[in-house]
């Protein structure tokens, strides 16, 4: 009967040994004790029925079998590590799929994914856009970034920023309805909203406007596109502060009062639980560097 393959740690003990030709030496490489290295090489060679040292109180040297022996299992150790590079470079490349908010993929991810891109020519992004809750079973997603409170279902989940909102209208506006002197005054501003109609509520409220219903105007369930309609003219709204920055730089739209509102949601950076792989670990890593540079 053909016999099994000799064993591992024991083949990993000779070849130390045999390279160094030191027992302390090897024991150093492979972190165990010398004592450890020598029973592990007395193990294989009960196990081939030869000796592949000479043992002197100078050390060791190799016995013919010995060096015979070596250059077959030095080979085999390569092949192993060669191929373990390759199958690791593999994991290492090939399509990451993001799936992230409208926004935050127009206004923050897109203008800064030259900096992924430099530092990891090797992985491809798909970036997709969606709102929906995260289901990574049964969607085409490796990583997603979301918009709201720290609960994604079971899915790990990291917050990346939270989110202050600033009231902006365009010059348009301001120059038919004049700069408010109270904030009560933007109450009979006409008002963009997003769909779920409670931020200029909340707004208000923290300005001690009280008496407020929730505020009627076109409401919208992407803030992309009530920016777009702010700098047409159509309303004032409230938008993230690093959203408006372009548009308030080139005075498309004008702060229409000092205070930046810390609303409760933020966004999140959602993984699936368990092992999350060297695309999605590099992904994590850049973007969290990213955004404490910003």
């Amino acid at each position: 009967m053909e016999k099994r393959l000799p064993p591992l740690n024991g083949l990993r003990a000779f070849e130390a040994a045999a390279r160094n030709l030191s027992l302390k030496l090897a024991a150093d490489e492979l972190c165990v004790t010398p004592a450890a290295v020598s029973q592990l090489v007395k193990g294989l060679e009960s196990y081939l029925g030869v000796a592949l040292f000479i043992r002197a109180n100078r050390g060791i040297r190799l016995t013919q079998a010995g060096v015979d022996y070596l250059p077959a299992i030095r080979n085999a150790f390569k092949q192993i590590g060669d191929a373990t590079r390759r199958i690791a470079k593999i994991a290492e490349t090939g399509t990451l799929t993001v799936s992230v908010t409208p926004s935050f993929a127009s206004y923050w991810l897109i203008p800064r994914l030259q900096s992924f891109h430099d530092k990891h020519r090797n992985i491809d992004l798909r970036v997709m856009t969606g709102k929906e809750p995260v289901d990574f079973a049964h969607d085409v997603m490796d990583v997603a970034i979301r918009h709201g409170t720290a609960q994604h279902g079971k899915f790990y989940r990291e917050r990346l920023c939270a989110v202050d909102l600033i009231p902006v209208a365009s010059p348009t506006l301001i120059a038919q309805f004049g700069m408010p002197e109270t904030a009560s005054d933007l109450t009979r501003w006409p008002l963009l909203h997003e769909v779920e109609r409670m931020n200029w509520h909340l707004w208000f409220q923290s300005q001690s406007v009280q008496g407020m219903s929730l505020p009627s105007g076109t409401a919208f369930d992407d803030c992309a596109m009530m920016l777009t309609a702010i700098v047409a003219g159509q309303g004032a709204g409230l938008v993230p502060a690093a959203m408006a920055a372009s548009a308030l730089g080139d005075n498309r739209i004008v702060k229409v009062w000092d205070f930046d509102w810390p609303e409760d949601y933020a966004y999140h950076l959602v993984l699936p639980d368990g092992d999350h792989g060297p695309l999605v670990a590099a992904f994590r890593e850049w973007i969290i560097g990213e955004i404490a540079n910003s």
